[in-house]
């Protein structure tokens, strides 16, 4: 590459129209005559010469979806109805107590806990933490377990 074989893209000057008869472009400067497009003020986009805009025709979705991750709650009372001394999203999910070993859960304090459990949620209230540790059982704050990826199908 030489400096004198550089090909450069010169900008182009704006043309200025409505400048008379012999600029080229003089008059109505490539307007028309007459008319709302013919004027100094620009039209809104979706007017359409005053029908009822079809976005205003059309009926509307009221609310929205939202994508937030649903957190789930599990109460100390219904611990006791799990066997397994150690509960996590799998051992909740078993017995009814989670829709999916796959979603966040929490652990809030409603009513006694009993028996000994070893607790491995994503999140507890500080009450709930206070009531599994006073039946001699333990807390731990662990990630929310991933989906296994799905399997593509083949051709």
């Amino acid at each position: 590459m030489k400096y004198n074989e550089l090909v450069i893209k010169r900008q182009r000057k704006t043309s200025r129209v409505g400048r008379g008869i012999s600029g080229g472009r003089g008059k109505t400067a490539g307007r028309g005559t007459k008319g709302q497009g013919a004027r100094k003020s620009t039209i809104k986009p979706g007017f359409e010469g005053g029908q009822m805009p079809i976005y205003m025709r059309l009926p509307k979705l009221r609310g929205f979806k939202s994508h937030r991750e649903t957190i789930e709650n599990v109460y100390t009372d219904d611990l006791d109805k799990v066997k397994n001394p150690i509960l996590d999203n799998q051992s909740l999910s078993e017995a009814g107590l989670l829709t999916s070993p796959f979603t966040s859960a929490k652990l809030i304090q409603r009513g006694q806990v009993t028996s000994k459990k070893a607790v491995k949620l994503q999140n507890a209230s500080a009450g709930a933490v206070k009531a599994v540790e006073k039946a001699g059982g333990s807390f731990e704050k662990t990630a929310r377990k991933g989906r296994p990826p799905r399997k593509s199908k083949e051709p």
